[in-house]
Protein backbone atom coordinates (compact mmCIF):
# COMPACT_ATOMS: atom_id res chain seq x y z
CA UNK A 1 0.00 0.00 0.00
CA UNK A 2 1.29 3.45 -0.84
CA UNK A 3 2.54 5.34 -3.85
CA UNK A 4 0.18 8.27 -3.27
CA UNK A 5 3.00 10.84 -3.32
CA UNK A 6 6.14 11.31 -5.37
CA UNK A 7 9.38 9.64 -4.33
CA UNK A 8 11.83 11.86 -2.47
CA UNK A 9 15.59 12.11 -2.74
CA UNK A 10 16.02 12.16 1.04
CA UNK A 11 13.94 12.28 4.21
CA UNK A 12 13.23 16.03 4.04
CA UNK A 13 12.20 15.71 0.40
CA UNK A 14 9.79 12.90 1.31
CA UNK A 15 8.25 15.02 4.09
CA UNK A 16 7.85 17.96 1.67
CA UNK A 17 5.89 15.68 -0.66
CA UNK A 18 3.71 14.32 2.17
CA UNK A 19 2.91 17.89 3.25
CA UNK A 20 2.09 18.96 -0.29
CA UNK A 21 -0.30 16.00 -0.63
CA UNK A 22 -1.93 16.95 2.72
CA UNK A 23 -1.00 13.71 4.50
CA UNK A 24 1.03 15.70 7.04
CA UNK A 25 -1.11 18.61 8.24
CA UNK A 26 0.19 19.70 11.66
CA UNK A 27 3.52 21.17 12.71
CA UNK A 28 4.21 18.70 15.54
CA UNK A 29 3.75 15.71 13.21
CA UNK A 30 5.99 17.33 10.62
CA UNK A 31 8.71 17.95 13.22
CA UNK A 32 8.59 14.31 14.36
CA UNK A 33 8.89 13.02 10.78
CA UNK A 34 11.81 15.33 10.02
CA UNK A 35 13.61 14.38 13.25
CA UNK A 36 13.82 10.68 12.39
CA UNK A 37 15.28 9.58 9.07
CA UNK A 38 13.15 6.78 7.64
CA UNK A 39 16.24 5.42 5.88
CA UNK A 40 17.85 4.62 9.25
CA UNK A 41 15.26 1.87 9.75
CA UNK A 42 16.13 0.07 6.50
CA UNK A 43 18.71 -2.69 6.23
CA UNK A 44 21.98 -1.88 4.50
CA UNK A 45 21.57 -2.22 0.77
CA UNK A 46 17.88 -1.27 0.77
CA UNK A 47 18.10 2.38 1.81
CA UNK A 48 17.57 3.61 -1.76
CA UNK A 49 13.90 2.61 -1.39
CA UNK A 50 13.42 4.42 1.92
CA UNK A 51 12.05 7.67 0.50
CA UNK A 52 9.46 6.16 -1.81
CA UNK A 53 5.86 6.20 -0.65
CA UNK A 54 5.77 2.42 -0.51
CA UNK A 55 5.69 -0.26 2.15
CA UNK A 56 8.86 -2.33 2.63
CA UNK A 57 9.31 -5.85 3.97
CA UNK A 58 12.36 -8.04 4.45
CA UNK A 59 11.81 -11.23 6.39
CA UNK A 60 9.92 -10.26 9.53
CA UNK A 61 10.99 -6.60 9.29
CA UNK A 62 8.25 -4.40 7.88
CA UNK A 63 7.57 -0.69 7.37
CA UNK A 64 4.25 0.71 6.17
CA UNK A 65 4.11 3.36 3.44
CA UNK A 66 4.93 6.92 4.62
CA UNK A 67 1.45 8.19 3.65
CA UNK A 68 -0.10 5.64 6.02
CA UNK A 69 2.21 6.54 8.93
CA UNK A 70 1.35 10.21 8.28
CA UNK A 71 -2.38 9.55 8.53
CA UNK A 72 -1.84 7.44 11.66
CA UNK A 73 0.16 10.17 13.39
CA UNK A 74 -2.42 12.80 12.48
CA UNK A 75 -5.33 10.53 13.41
CA UNK A 76 -3.94 9.79 16.89
CA UNK A 77 -4.06 13.50 17.84
CA UNK A 78 -1.04 13.12 20.12
CA UNK A 79 -0.35 15.43 23.05
CA UNK A 80 2.38 15.54 25.75
CA UNK A 81 1.81 13.22 28.69
CA UNK A 82 -0.44 10.68 26.94
CA UNK A 83 -0.04 6.90 27.16
CA UNK A 84 0.45 5.07 23.85
CA UNK A 85 0.29 1.38 22.91
CA UNK A 86 1.60 0.16 19.54
CA UNK A 87 0.22 -3.28 18.64
CA UNK A 88 2.61 -4.82 16.13
CA UNK A 89 5.33 -2.27 16.90
CA UNK A 90 7.78 -3.63 14.31
CA UNK A 91 10.97 -1.62 13.82
CA UNK A 92 9.94 1.01 16.37
CA UNK A 93 9.93 3.79 13.74
CA UNK A 94 6.39 4.94 14.57
CA UNK A 95 6.83 4.48 18.34
CA UNK A 96 9.95 6.65 18.28
CA UNK A 97 8.14 9.45 16.42
CA UNK A 98 5.27 9.22 18.92
CA UNK A 99 7.80 9.48 21.78
CA UNK A 100 8.99 12.85 20.47
CA UNK A 101 5.47 14.27 20.84
CA UNK A 102 4.16 12.71 24.07
CA UNK A 103 7.35 13.64 25.93
CA UNK A 104 9.07 12.26 29.04
CA UNK A 105 5.90 12.14 31.15
CA UNK A 106 4.05 9.98 28.67
CA UNK A 107 3.92 6.18 28.39
CA UNK A 108 5.17 4.46 25.24
CA UNK A 109 4.71 0.67 24.96
CA UNK A 110 4.92 -1.68 22.00
CA UNK A 111 4.02 -5.35 21.48
CA UNK A 112 5.64 -7.29 18.62
CA UNK A 113 5.21 -10.95 17.73
CA UNK A 114 8.74 -11.62 16.44
CA UNK A 115 11.69 -11.60 18.84
CA UNK A 116 14.21 -10.74 16.11
CA UNK A 117 12.17 -7.64 15.18
CA UNK A 118 12.05 -6.50 18.82
CA UNK A 119 15.84 -6.82 18.99
CA UNK A 120 16.12 -4.82 15.74
CA UNK A 121 13.82 -2.11 17.16
CA UNK A 122 15.88 -1.86 20.34
CA UNK A 123 19.08 -1.47 18.31
CA UNK A 124 17.54 1.31 16.22
CA UNK A 125 16.26 3.06 19.34
CA UNK A 126 19.71 2.92 20.94
CA UNK A 127 21.29 4.33 17.77
CA UNK A 128 18.80 7.20 17.78
CA UNK A 129 19.41 8.10 21.43
CA UNK A 130 23.20 7.85 21.25
CA UNK A 131 23.99 9.30 17.84
CA UNK A 132 21.14 11.50 16.56
CA UNK A 133 21.31 15.25 17.10
CA UNK A 134 17.51 15.26 16.76
CA UNK A 135 17.26 13.47 20.10
CA UNK A 136 18.61 16.54 21.89
CA UNK A 137 16.02 18.85 20.34
CA UNK A 138 13.07 17.08 21.97
CA UNK A 139 11.95 15.83 25.34
CA UNK A 140 11.54 12.15 24.62
CA UNK A 141 9.38 9.30 25.88
CA UNK A 142 11.46 6.21 25.26
CA UNK A 143 9.49 3.27 23.81
CA UNK A 144 9.52 -0.04 25.67
CA UNK A 145 9.02 -3.12 23.49
CA UNK A 146 7.87 -6.58 24.57
CA UNK A 147 7.65 -9.85 22.61
CA UNK A 148 4.21 -11.39 22.30
CA UNK A 149 0.99 -11.74 20.38
CA UNK A 150 -1.10 -8.59 20.73
CA UNK A 151 -4.28 -10.72 20.66
CA UNK A 152 -3.23 -12.37 23.91
CA UNK A 153 -2.67 -9.39 26.20
CA UNK A 154 -3.34 -10.12 29.85
CA UNK A 155 -6.90 -9.27 30.90
CA UNK A 156 -5.70 -7.24 33.89
CA UNK A 157 -3.63 -4.85 31.73
CA UNK A 158 -4.11 -1.12 32.13
CA UNK A 159 -5.79 1.01 29.46
CA UNK A 160 -4.19 3.59 27.16
CA UNK A 161 -5.01 7.07 25.83
CA UNK A 162 -3.85 6.23 22.32
CA UNK A 163 -3.54 2.88 20.52
CA UNK A 164 -2.40 1.92 17.03
CA UNK A 165 -2.57 -1.54 15.49
CA UNK A 166 -0.24 -2.10 12.54
CA UNK A 167 -1.98 -5.15 11.06
CA UNK A 168 -5.40 -5.88 9.63
CA UNK A 169 -8.01 -6.40 12.35
CA UNK A 170 -10.89 -8.78 11.76
CA UNK A 171 -14.32 -7.64 12.82
CA UNK A 172 -14.51 -10.18 15.66
CA UNK A 173 -11.36 -8.65 17.23
CA UNK A 174 -12.65 -5.08 17.12
CA UNK A 175 -14.18 -5.12 20.62
CA UNK A 176 -11.00 -6.71 22.02
CA UNK A 177 -9.04 -3.67 20.80
CA UNK A 178 -11.63 -1.19 22.05
CA UNK A 179 -11.53 -2.34 25.69
CA UNK A 180 -7.81 -1.51 25.85
CA UNK A 181 -8.74 2.15 25.33
CA UNK A 182 -9.46 4.71 28.04
CA UNK A 183 -12.63 6.80 27.88
CA UNK A 184 -11.78 9.79 25.71
CA UNK A 185 -8.97 7.83 24.03
CA UNK A 186 -8.35 7.24 20.33
CA UNK A 187 -7.66 3.95 18.56
CA UNK A 188 -6.41 3.86 14.96
CA UNK A 189 -6.40 0.52 13.17
CA UNK A 190 -7.04 -1.02 9.74
CA UNK A 191 -10.34 -2.85 9.67
CA UNK A 192 -12.17 -4.12 6.57
CA UNK A 193 -9.67 -2.37 4.24
CA UNK A 194 -10.16 1.01 5.90
CA UNK A 195 -7.76 2.78 8.24
CA UNK A 196 -10.26 3.69 10.96
CA UNK A 197 -10.16 6.17 13.83
CA UNK A 198 -12.23 5.07 16.85
CA UNK A 199 -12.85 7.42 19.77
CA UNK A 200 -14.15 6.01 23.04
CA UNK A 201 -16.85 8.44 24.16
CA UNK A 202 -18.16 6.51 27.18
CA UNK A 203 -18.04 3.24 29.05
CA UNK A 204 -19.86 1.43 26.24
CA UNK A 205 -19.93 4.02 23.43
CA UNK A 206 -17.55 4.72 20.56
CA UNK A 207 -17.43 6.91 17.48
CA UNK A 208 -15.80 5.66 14.26
CA UNK A 209 -14.42 7.50 11.26
CA UNK A 210 -12.78 6.07 8.14
CA UNK A 211 -9.48 7.80 7.34
CA UNK A 212 -7.95 6.05 4.34
CA UNK A 213 -8.45 3.01 2.11
CA UNK A 214 -5.65 0.54 2.94
CA UNK A 215 -4.56 -3.04 2.49
CA UNK A 216 -2.85 -4.67 5.50
CA UNK A 217 -1.81 -8.24 6.22
CA UNK A 218 -4.10 -9.68 8.93
CA UNK A 219 -3.04 -10.03 12.54
CA UNK A 220 -1.03 -13.21 12.99
CA UNK A 221 -2.27 -15.82 15.43
CA UNK A 222 0.26 -18.27 16.83
CA UNK A 223 -0.52 -21.92 16.25
CA UNK A 224 -0.65 -24.16 19.31
CA UNK A 225 -1.45 -27.75 20.17
CA UNK A 226 -5.02 -28.68 21.10
CA UNK A 227 -5.81 -27.69 24.67
CA UNK A 228 -2.62 -25.66 25.06
CA UNK A 229 -3.23 -22.32 26.76
CA UNK A 230 -1.68 -19.22 25.17
CA UNK A 231 0.99 -17.29 27.02
CA UNK A 232 -0.58 -14.04 28.19
CA UNK A 233 1.38 -10.93 27.19
CA UNK A 234 2.28 -8.85 30.23
CA UNK A 235 2.51 -5.18 29.31
CA UNK A 236 5.14 -3.09 31.09
CA UNK A 237 3.92 -1.48 34.32
CA UNK A 238 3.24 2.23 34.42
CA UNK A 239 5.62 3.48 37.10
CA UNK A 240 6.50 6.84 38.61
CA UNK A 241 9.79 8.20 37.34
CA UNK A 242 12.77 8.03 39.68
CA UNK A 243 14.29 11.16 41.21
CA UNK A 244 17.37 10.61 39.02
CA UNK A 245 15.27 10.58 35.86
CA UNK A 246 13.34 13.68 36.91
CA UNK A 247 16.60 15.48 37.65
CA UNK A 248 18.02 14.56 34.25
CA UNK A 249 14.84 15.74 32.48
CA UNK A 250 14.84 19.13 34.19
CA UNK A 251 18.59 19.71 33.88
CA UNK A 252 18.44 18.94 30.15
CA UNK A 253 15.36 21.15 29.77
CA UNK A 254 17.14 24.08 31.46
CA UNK A 255 20.32 23.62 29.42
CA UNK A 256 18.33 23.31 26.20
CA UNK A 257 16.53 26.56 26.96
CA UNK A 258 19.83 28.33 27.70
CA UNK A 259 21.41 26.92 24.54
CA UNK A 260 18.49 28.14 22.42
CA UNK A 261 18.71 31.61 23.94
CA UNK A 262 22.47 31.66 23.30
CA UNK A 263 21.93 30.64 19.68
CA UNK A 264 19.45 33.44 19.13
CA UNK A 265 21.78 36.01 20.69
CA UNK A 266 24.70 34.89 18.55
CA UNK A 267 22.54 34.76 15.44
CA UNK A 268 23.38 31.18 14.65
CA UNK A 269 21.35 29.89 11.72
CA UNK A 270 20.14 26.40 11.01
CA UNK A 271 21.98 25.00 8.05
CA UNK A 272 19.74 24.74 5.00
CA UNK A 273 20.51 21.71 2.82
CA UNK A 274 21.39 22.96 -0.66
CA UNK A 275 19.56 20.21 -2.48
CA UNK A 276 16.20 20.94 -0.89
CA UNK A 277 14.35 23.01 -3.49
CA UNK A 278 10.67 23.02 -4.26
CA UNK A 279 10.09 21.19 -7.52
CA UNK A 280 8.27 23.16 -10.19
CA UNK A 281 5.05 21.51 -11.22
CA UNK A 282 4.83 20.56 -14.87
CA UNK A 283 1.59 21.42 -16.55
CA UNK A 284 -0.07 18.29 -17.80
CA UNK A 285 -3.53 17.30 -18.91
CA UNK A 286 -5.57 15.70 -16.10
CA UNK A 287 -7.78 13.00 -17.56
CA UNK A 288 -8.99 11.19 -14.46
CA UNK A 289 -9.45 11.38 -10.71
CA UNK A 290 -9.15 8.63 -8.13
CA UNK A 291 -10.37 8.38 -4.54
CA UNK A 292 -7.85 7.52 -1.81
CA UNK A 293 -9.84 7.23 1.40
CA UNK A 294 -11.80 10.46 1.60
CA UNK A 295 -9.47 12.38 -0.69
CA UNK A 296 -9.93 13.15 -4.38
CA UNK A 297 -6.54 12.94 -6.08
CA UNK A 298 -5.84 13.94 -9.72
CA UNK A 299 -4.18 11.27 -11.81
CA UNK A 300 -1.74 12.89 -14.26
CA UNK A 301 -1.80 11.49 -17.81
CA UNK A 302 0.41 12.60 -20.69
CA UNK A 303 -0.22 11.92 -24.35
CA UNK A 304 2.48 11.06 -26.88
CA UNK A 305 2.08 14.51 -28.44
CA UNK A 306 3.22 16.11 -25.18
CA UNK A 307 6.50 14.18 -24.84
CA UNK A 308 8.58 16.67 -26.81
CA UNK A 309 7.17 19.59 -24.82
CA UNK A 310 7.94 17.80 -21.55
CA UNK A 311 11.52 17.04 -22.64
CA UNK A 312 12.07 20.70 -23.47
CA UNK A 313 10.61 21.68 -20.09
CA UNK A 314 12.98 19.25 -18.34
CA UNK A 315 15.99 20.86 -20.00
CA UNK A 316 14.84 24.34 -18.99
CA UNK A 317 14.23 23.10 -15.43
CA UNK A 318 17.74 21.61 -15.22
CA UNK A 319 19.32 24.88 -16.35
CA UNK A 320 17.33 26.87 -13.76
CA UNK A 321 18.27 24.44 -10.97
CA UNK A 322 21.97 24.71 -11.86
CA UNK A 323 21.68 28.48 -11.61
CA UNK A 324 19.93 28.18 -8.21
CA UNK A 325 22.69 25.92 -6.92
CA UNK A 326 25.32 28.47 -7.96
CA UNK A 327 23.37 31.23 -6.18
CA UNK A 328 22.98 29.18 -2.99
CA UNK A 329 26.66 28.32 -3.01
CA UNK A 330 27.57 31.98 -2.75
CA UNK A 331 25.59 32.42 0.50
CA UNK A 332 27.43 31.73 3.75
CA UNK A 333 25.54 29.04 5.63
CA UNK A 334 26.54 28.57 9.25
CA UNK A 335 27.03 25.03 10.49
CA UNK A 336 24.49 23.93 13.06
CA UNK A 337 26.05 22.82 16.32
CA UNK A 338 24.50 20.51 18.90
CA UNK A 339 24.35 23.19 21.56
CA UNK A 340 22.85 21.01 24.27
CA UNK A 341 25.65 18.45 24.13
CA UNK A 342 28.24 21.23 24.06
CA UNK A 343 26.64 22.77 27.15
CA UNK A 344 26.69 19.44 29.00
CA UNK A 345 30.30 18.67 28.08
CA UNK A 346 31.38 22.12 29.30
CA UNK A 347 29.91 21.61 32.77
CA UNK A 348 32.38 21.06 35.66
CA UNK A 349 30.97 17.61 36.43
CA UNK A 350 32.39 14.09 36.71
CA UNK A 351 32.47 12.24 33.38
CA UNK A 352 30.02 9.64 34.65
CA UNK A 353 27.43 12.35 35.38
CA UNK A 354 27.98 13.95 31.98
CA UNK A 355 27.41 10.57 30.39
CA UNK A 356 24.17 10.21 32.33
CA UNK A 357 22.95 13.63 31.22
CA UNK A 358 23.80 12.74 27.62
CA UNK A 359 21.79 9.51 27.87
CA UNK A 360 24.84 7.39 27.04
CA UNK A 361 24.40 3.85 28.29
CA UNK A 362 26.66 1.05 29.33
CA UNK A 363 26.24 -1.96 27.08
Amino acid sequence: MGGAVSAGEDNDDLIDNLKEAQYIRTEKVEQAFRAIDRGDYYLDGYRDSAYKDLAWKHGNIHLSAPCIYSEVMEGLKLQPGLSFLNLGSGTGYLSTMVGLIIGPFGVNHGVELHKDVVEYAREKLEDFIKSSDSFDKFEFCEPFFVVGNCLEISTDSHQYDRIYCGAGVQKDHENYMKVLLKIGGILVMPIEDQLTQITRTGQCTWESKNILAVSFAPLAQQSRADGEKPDAVQLPPVTVRSLQDLSRIYIRRTLRSLANEDSLEKGLLQRIPQKRKRRRCRRRRINTYVFVGNQLIPQMVESEDEEHAVDAHKEAEAEEEEEEERDIGEIEILKQVNMLRDQIMALPLPESLKAYLLYYREK
